[in-house]
């Protein structure tokens, strides 16, 4: 069940990337001046946070609901805390794109959150269904 919920769940991610990839192509073949040059790197990352995260979430939900929710609050906590690092430590580092990388940071941390939630939804929703 766990290896065919991921492997769904990591299909679905792709295709949802895709999909932003190809309005960022849009958008920066229109407005090359409002895009982040580090956003290829920044969709590999948001993808690979998205992983870890699910991936762990669906391990503590094999267990009591209790263990699934401190370990959801837990992982927001600390992708929060990491976001905001990087994005301090991007800032510092490169003052002339803070602006740009700052707010495609924000969309897609709004995008790639939103995207887990539902997903979360979702499953522990199927999951409820069966027992």
């Amino acid at each position: 069940m766990m290896k065919s919920a991921y492997l769904k769940f990591l299909q679905h991610l792709l295709i949802y990337s895709a999909i932003l990839g190809a309005i960022a192509i849009i958008l920066y073949l229109i407005l090359p001046e409002l895009i982040t040059p580090v956003l290829p790197f920044l969709f590999l990352f948001f993808v690979a946070i998205t992983l870890v995260s699910y991936y762990i979430l669906l391990r503590s939900l094999k267990s009591k609901l209790s263990r699934f929710i401190n370990t959801f609050l837990i992982s927001t906590i600390v992708k929060l805390i990491l976001y905001i690092g990087i994005m301090i430590v991007y800032v510092i580092l490169n003052r002339s794109d803070a602006v740009r990388f700052m707010i495609t940071f924000f969309i897609l941390y709004l995008f790639y959150t939103i995207f887990e939630v539902v997903k979360m939804i979702s499953l522990t929703r199927s999951q409820n269904q069966e027992k």
